[in-house]
């Protein structure tokens, strides 16, 4: 796929992003916004390619299948599937899942779990691998609902509240540090800077979206003193210079991070890395997503305005964030700084000393996950209760397996499912307009 590089998507040309390990280009410091190295203009899909990268490095491998952890699979999933998104019929969109999966049930490990040790990596949305049917108009390929995928693990940017099997992981940011000094410098300039806006946000209306809130925050930011709007227009804008991005994260004590096309942005840990405070509209931008890298009490790190607030109540958001203390808005940012080493991927090409990064903190709990699960099969344990529409409710519990009831969020995650557990036509939507987002940056 990498040696094919310019046939990874319609409208980006991918082979300057697949350099330097596929961290891409250096970005260089003229405006003084970066540090002046560990920084890279990184595809947003990258993921798939970087973390393999890291995996090659990983002090903990082994060649002895049978006595591992956990069975990593080098498969670029995300790169596959952007190559026949568009104007290709489901056997071509399947063949290479499809060869992957006969491939792995005829290894020797996959015996000894079935592939539930099994796990990969796709740094694209669930939705793109969640085909429900053979219809050739369907979106997507049919990964995630193979029989034998459904007992691995697949590590996702964003992955779905009602399946099991699939978690989701940081997007990738600008910053690859190689040591752990080049991580404590910048934490250490972002408790210092001045940030002269309450909040900010960067971002386009979607108007054909009825459901988006997003035209009401860019007018609420319009008429406010206090906020910076950076507004996404077509082709070349602002919004796609890493530094101007950056630059309006670092002077925000506050982030608004709506919903894109999807649940998620990475502008979430674009803002993060600045040490801006997240504000979220809908608990699937990142607190059922990613359980791994965030805390769970969602108010140490973040501000939540639901969307109704805004959609129906108009509620002022400006107005929100002021009541908040100075004393807890500095708390809260400096629990978002401490959080910056997990949430960003190394270079790939070093190894900081000490820290954990987005990588090591995934891989971590892929052990953990399969060792309990190991332990379970040993000692006969079966949670007989468990639901798999409920997914992102385990999730939320220390333990994963208590049993779950009603939650604040369940009208969030109530939208009329198709039987399989999954919302078909808007999550096939999502997937289908994210990608028209990714056109339209590039015209």
């Amino acid at each position: 796929m990498l040696r094919h590089c310019r046939k990874l998507s319609l409208w980006t040309i991918m082979c300057k992003f697949t350099s330097n390990a596929s961290l891409g280009p250096p970005l260089e410091n003229v405006e003084g916004v970066f540090s002046n190295t560990g920084w890279y203009a990184t595809n947003q899909f990258a993921v798939d390619v970087i973390f393999n990268n890291r995996m090659k490095q990983y002090e903990c491998l082994t060649k002895d299948s049978f006595i591992a952890a956990a069975i990593f699979v080098p498969f670029y999933a995300g790169f596959d599937i952007a190559r026949y998104l568009w104007g290709y019929n489901i056997s071509v969109r399947d063949a290479a899942s499809l060869e992957l999966v006969d491939w792995l049930m005829k290894r020797p490990e996959w015996s000894v779990m079935g592939g539930m040790d099994h796990f990969l990596v796709a740094g694209r949305i669930t939705w793109d691998f969640r085909r429900l049917t053979d219809s050739e108009t369907d979106w997507g390929n049919k990964l995630l609902f193979l029989p034998a995928a459904k007992n691995m693990s697949m590590l996702v940017v964003e992955s779905s509240p009602w399946n099991a099997n699939d978690f989701g992981i940081p997007y990738p940011t600008y910053f690859h540090p190689a040591r752990d000094a080049e991580v404590f410098i910048w934490q250490d300039r972002m408790r210092k800077l001045e940030r002269k806006y309450l909040f900010s946000f960067a971002g386009v209306p979607l108007p054909d979206n009825p459901q988006s809130i997003r035209g009401q925050i860019i007018d609420q930011c319009k008429r406010s003193k206090v906020c910076k709007l950076l507004e996404c227009d077509f082709g070349e804008s602002k919004c796609h210079s890493p530094s101007s991005i950056m630059q309006m994260f670092q002077s925000s004590l506050f982030c608004l991070q709506p919903q894109g096309d999807s649940y998620t942005r990475r502008s979430a840990f674009d803002s993060m890395l600045a040490g801006c405070i997240p504000v979220f509209f809908h608990p699937g931008s990142a607190y059922i997503q990613y359980t791994w890298h965030l805390p769970r009490n969602y108010s140490t790190y973040s501000v939540f305005i639901p969307e109704d607030d805004i959609r129906k109540r108009n509620i002022s958001i400006e107005e929100r964030l002021t009541k908040i203390p100075p004393d807890v808005v500095e708390i809260m940012r400096e629990t978002v700084i401490s959080l910056i080493p997990g949430l960003i991927y190394a270079d790939p090409r070093s190894k900081m000393e000490t820290l954990k990064d987005a990588f090591d903190v995934a891989v971590q709990a892929v052990n953990d996950k399969v060792t309990k699960i190991r332990r379970d099969i040993i000692e006969g344990h079966r949670d007989e209760d468990f639901i798999e529409e409920n997914s992102w409710k385990y999730a939320l519990l220390e333990d994963g397996h208590r049993p779950v009831g009603p939650h604040e969020w369940d009208p969030f995650f109530s939208k009329p499912k198709d039987g399989k557990g999954d919302s078909h036509t808007s999550s096939a939507e999502a997937a289908k307009n994210s990608w028209k987002n990714e056109q339209r940056s590039q015209v």
